[in-house]
């Protein structure tokens, strides 16, 4: 019996992929069993320290829910599937499953003098998952897995968006070196930028 959407069992292994991998990043987040509680002041302290955990589990919660969005309606742009498009997608779905781990490294480091190899790892797998994004859009293009002229136009243009947030998140991940503390909220600032953006297309 054929499938009505030949992608179907693709969209739900990697809706299941999605969704471990926002899973993950929560389990880094707690106090430390080092710390010593002795008082509310103690309590409040030990949950002041891990803040810069809890706002990197927000960020990176939100680029994997925005990278969410933007799979789902990519896969709304083709009716078949190839096997450059299935690895291509397989590429993009390790960057999404390894976000967890920069993530845990900029709770940790961020706020010390070591914060630039964390920012820096954290841009690189952006920038990893922006190379998943060209492939995965020039695999649809170069296989004609485009539902529509429509279809096909969109996804040039993502594919074109893909090489301009290699150029920044590249950019970002070498100013990072330097600068990781600003790098580090000019990545928040971008990501938080994208969300709002894609909401408001959303209600248009």
């Amino acid at each position: 019996m054929s499938e009505s959407n030949p992608n179907s069992r693709l969209e739900a292994f990697c809706d299941g992929v999605f969704a471990i991998a926002l899973t993950l990043l929560i389990i880094d987040i707690k106090i430390p069993s080092s710390v010593e509680i002795n008082s509310t002041h103690d309590f409040w302290m030990a949950l002041w320290k891990i803040v810069p955990s809890m706002v990197a589990f927000v960020l990176s919660f939100i680029i994997i829910l925005i990278t969410w969005v933007n799979h789902h309606e990519s896969l709304k742009l083709v009716n078949k599937s190839s096997p450059y498009f299935l690895y291509s997608n397989g590429l993009l779905l390790l960057t999404v499953v390894f976000i967890p781990f920069p993530t845990s490294l900029i709770g940790e480091y961020i706020l010390t003098d070591h914060a630039a190899p964390a920012v820096f790892f954290y841009n690189a797998i952006i920038v990893a998952q922006s190379v998943a994004w060209v492939l995965l859009s020039g695999a649809a293009i170069k296989n004609k897995l485009a539902k529509s002229e429509k279809a096909n136009s969109l996804i040039h243009s993502n594919r074109r968006n893909g090489y301009y947030s290699i150029l920044i998140y590249s950019l970002l991940a070498i100013l990072a070196f330097w600068f990781p503390l600003a790098v580090a909220l000019i990545t928040t600032c971008t990501w938080i930028f994208w969300l709002v953006l894609g909401i408001n297309m959303k209600h248009k």
